[in-house]
């Protein structure tokens, strides 16, 4: 079996680490060998946050590299475009429309730039856009955008519903559990 990758990539604050570990948390309940690097950015800041997840029958490392990501899954419009390098031939990528100014947007250095989607599918990329912000505020919060992107994942899997849920009672703490599970279930389309 050959090793499948994924990219999570986000902006410091953005649940991506949390992701990270309910898809790691998941393959690993199917047997998989799995690998999780996480690559800090200045996410305290608002920075940029990556998440490596890697699995198969014997994964050796736990770094993606450019043109080795199966898919992308994107918290933020612009992130998503930073890493299409990554993507391999016919890779995917699933991303939350929402839009974070960077720093030297904020400054007033620069603009963030427009048509990212456009762009992104003009290069021969599968793009599933979704607005996952409203989705989780939606579903009783703007901080369930990880849980309603992971549950767009979720339909490019083969893993029964049962499985995902057992993963999210794992990786999220019970005072937050029906929330979560309502925005993952919103992110299923």
């Amino acid at each position: 079996m050959e090793t499948n990758n994924i990219m999570i990539v986000g902006v410091g604050g953005q649940g991506t680490l949390l992701a990270s570990k309910l898809l790691g948390r998941l393959l690993l309940g199917r047997g998989y060998d799995v690998k999780v690097s996480e690559v800090h950015g200045m996410s305290q800041r608002g920075g940029s946050v990556v998440t490596y997840v890697r699995w198969g029958e014997r994964v050796f490392s736990p770094i993606i590299d450019k043109g080795q990501a199966d898919c992308i899954l994107s918290f933020e419009l612009l992130e998503a475009a930073r890493y299409t390098e990554y993507l391999k031939p016919g890779g995917r990528i699933i991303v939350n429309s929402q839009q974070i100014n960077p720093m030297p947007v904020i400054a007033g250095m620069a603009s963030y730039p427009e048509n990212l989607v456009g762009k992104m599918e003009e290069k021969g990329i599968l793009v599933d856009a979704l607005d996952a912000l409203t989705l989780a505020e939606e579903a009783g919060s703007s901080k369930a955008v990880n849980l309603v992107l992971m549950g767009r994942l979720s339909t490019y899997f083969d893993f029964t519903r049962e499985e995902w849920m057992n993963a999210i009672e794992q990786s999220v703490p019970p005072k937050f559990l029906e929330l979560n599970k309502r925005a993952f279930v919103s992110g299923q389309g």
